[in-house]
């Protein structure tokens, strides 16, 4: 059974996280249910939970698009439908065939793509898939959202003889308008509407003259509207026809809400089913704004945040432009408490808040910001205490806030708890709640619950230090600039540096060392212990990342030298087998070159072919008869060498062009101006002289032994005057 206490969920901010979430709703009740997240008791459904919002996350980034969910409310129309003899309003069928139709399109897809979406689809098939309730809707309503004449035999025939009483009112109307316009008796406007009918715009003097029905007059009283006696019969038959339509429609809308009340049940199951869509898209969206992922769900009590992030301030920081400060911690078996220390501001807080409203969040069913390889597991209760609790309604005050907080810790803490306790031990005198705060510690150890503190107490961090399964971590901060760095680091306690802060912050230095005298030495020798020890730590860190990036400038010089040294080796066996090749030719030259002579003197053909045949016979036996594919491997080897030895000369090409590009890119810099005095030399000469006279663009060089006439542009500056 999962347990955790409204008051948690308020110091963690979980109703901020929840009200992102909302933002993220395209429907009203999807935005109701999104507030009303809560974490879920069974392992099963939260699985599924999470396992829905990852596919649905997924669906943002492959081909597959998950279609629109977006629906209107039909809340009321089902209220309607549960009270017998009631009828819907038009309005309320087009919301429920849209409510049918976009349930149907979902259902269809999900089935249609079952592999990619499978927990998706689990829910969906379970929805009874009809097209009954849109096809009888759209058999009585068109698209305007009026009643089609075709409803009924009865509609039809009403509606066909209303028009044709239009056409005769219409027709008469005209008569009367044209007979009364030959007779002078109208106005300039002729006509106009009253009461939704056409009358007569008939001038004062002459209204006895035209028969009809007077339904009013303008206001200056000049013009007298009437309806002419002609129209007025028809009138009244269309009045009664559209009384008569009007009862056909009620009864058609009565007719058809009878038979979709039978569909009432699978109305609320598409509603419900769209509105879980909805709350999942919305957590979808917010994984994405926040890079939430699904970590790894642990059967076994074991905790791995690596590189977690808390998400409001993520989101918050994102807005401002500044950075998040990620953090990684574990908590298991070997290590079920930390104790967090360091300075002030240092990011304590965020850290433990980080850690339970990542857990609350993954246990209501939402993604997290945390690295891939994250592992997390699940916590029957999660409790906290977290700010200044003061209590003004109940008289308490901080400390005995506090008290009744670890008295309700102490009943409940178990080895399926995780607790979040911050600045334990606070409110009171510090020897006295340090001791309290320690024994409470020793308690929660003893019952195997996982927890983070934060603290300043020496005696907590000794007592972690101490324990093999309770382990200390400090917040990082930069002895020199007195800056936190934001970094958490498992192992060690951290210093609170609170005198070199209160010098930071303009304290005189005589005043702070009266402080450290009224303290006990062993106090300050063992903060200042644990603050060499971070500096240390620090100074360690920053060598064993300059002696990584050495390590990895070598092994990346060792392979380029090792590439040219094969290069070399290469080249320097191709060189022997030429050199080789070639002694071998010369003495087979001189072998040739003797026996032509002889043959030059003797003409002797035998001697000579049996003397060549003799010397192939010799080159012959030296031969090694290679297999075929021995001949092909080496071919292979050959040209995959001279490949890479040409893609290399390509390297080495393209580097010296753009090495020529960047060159050309770069501004030319500004010719100095020459004047009388200066010490020059010719572009590419080495002799310095200094100049005598500039006249029209050239000057007169003086060189000591000589003096010369050189054009300005052939100088350049050796040093100015």
């Amino acid at each position: 059974m999962i347990n955790i206490h409204k008051k948690t969920l308020q110091d963690l901010e979980f109703e901020t996280v929840l009200q992102h979430v909302s933002k993220y709703c395209i429907t009203n009740l999807g935005k109701k249910e999104a507030l009303l997240i809560s974490p879920l008791n069974s392992k099963g459904v939260l699985v599924k939970s999470l396992d829905q919002v990852n596919e649905f996350l997924a669906s943002f980034e492959n081909e597959n698009r998950i279609p629109n969910h977006g629906f209107e409310e039909i809340t009321e129309a089902l209220k309607f439908l549960a009270i017998e003899n009631t009828f819907l309003e038009i309005e309320s069928f087009k919301k429920i065939a849209a409510l049918s139709e976009i349930s149907n399109t979902l259902i269809k897809f999900f089935s249609k793509f079952k592999l990619y979406y499978p927990t998706l689809n689990s829910d969906a098939n379970q929805i009874e898939l009809t097209t009954q309730i849109i096809e009888s809707i759209n058999a009585v309503i068109n698209r305007f959202g009026e009643v089609k004449d075709e409803a009924s035999d009865a509609l039809f025939s009403i509606r066909k003889s209303m028009n044709a009483l239009n056409g005769k009112i219409n027709s008469s109307f005209v008569s009367a308008l044209n007979s009364c316009h030959s007779q002078d008796y109208l106005d300039e406007i002729r006509e106009s509407v009253v009461e939704n009918k056409r009358v007569l715009a008939v001038k004062a003097m002459y209204r006895r003259k035209v028969k009809g029905a007077i339904l009013g007059s303008s206001k200056t009283g000049s013009i007298v509207y009437i309806e002419p006696e002609a129209t007025i019969r028809y009138h009244r038959e269309l009045n009664n026809l559209e009384y008569e339509e009007k009862e056909e429609v009620t009864k058609i809308l009565k007719n058809l809400t009878n038979f979709i009340r039978e569909f009432t049940p699978l109305l609320y199951l598409y509603q419900e089913f769209l509105t879980q869509m909805d709350l999942v898209y919305s957590k979808a969206k917010y994984a994405q704004s926040i890079n939430g992922i699904l970590p790894k769900i642990s059967e076994n009590r074991y905790l791995y945040l690596k590189e977690a992030i808390h998400p409001i301030l993520y989101l918050s920081n994102k807005l401002k432009g500044e950075e998040t400060y990620p953090q990684t911690i574990e908590i298991s078996n070997d290590s079920r408490i930390i104790v967090i220390s360091g300075p002030n501001a240092g990011g304590k807080s965020i850290t433990l808040k980080t850690v339970g409203l990542l857990q609350i969040m993954l246990q209501s069913g939402l993604l997290v910001p945390v690295h891939e390889r994250s592992e997390m597991c699940l916590f029957n209760r999660i409790i906290s205490d977290i700010g200044d609790n003061q209590s003004i309604e109940n008289h308490l005050s901080t400390y005995s806030y506090r008290l009744k907080q670890m008295n309700y810790f102490l009943k409940k803490c178990n080895d399926k708890t995780l607790f979040l306790i911050d600045e334990f031990g606070t409110g009171s005198d510090p020897e006295l709640g340090g001791a309290l705060a320690e024994t409470f510690l020793e308690v929660f150890y003893e019952r195997e619950a996982f927890g983070l503190i934060t603290t300043h107490y020496s005696n907590l961090k000794l007592l972690a230090n101490e324990l093999p399964f309770m382990k200390n971590a400090n917040m990082m901060f930069d002895n020199k600039s007195l800056e936190p760095l934001y970094k958490l680091v498992l192992g060690e306690a951290g210093s609170s540096f609170t005198f070199e802060v209160a010098q930071k912050n303009g304290i005189p230095y005589s005043l702070i060392n009266r402080s450290k005298k009224k303290i006990e030495s062993g106090k300050v020798r063992f903060d200042k212990t644990i603050a060499k020890l971070q500096k240390e730590r620090f100074k360690l860190e920053k060598t064993e990342r300059s002696l990584k990036i050495n390590e990895q400038k070598k092994i990346e010089e060792a392979d380029k030298l090792e590439l040219k040294n094969n290069k070399v080796q290469l080249k320097l066996e191709s060189y022997q087998e030429l050199y080789d090749s070639n002694q071998r030719l010369i003495y087979l030259g001189k072998k040739i070159n003797d026996i032509s002579e002889k043959y030059f003197d003797n003409k002797a053909k035998k001697e000579l072919i049996s003397e060549f045949l003799r010397i192939i016979e010799m080159e012959n036996s030296k031969r090694k008869k290679v297999p075929k594919k021995q001949k092909q491997a080496q071919k292979k080897k050959e040209k995959r060498i001279e490949e890479e030895v040409t893609v290399e000369i390509k390297k080495i090409r393209v580097k010296k062009q753009e090495k020529k590009k960047k060159e050309a890119l770069k501004p030319a810099k500004p010719k100095p101006i020459l004047k009388v005095g200066d010490r020059v030399r010719l572009l590419e000469g080495k002799a310095v002289g200094s100049i005598d006279t500039i006249e029209k663009n050239k000057a007169i060089v003086n060189y000591g032994m000589f003096t010369t006439n050189v054009s300005m542009d052939q100088l350049e500056l050796v040093e100015a005057k």
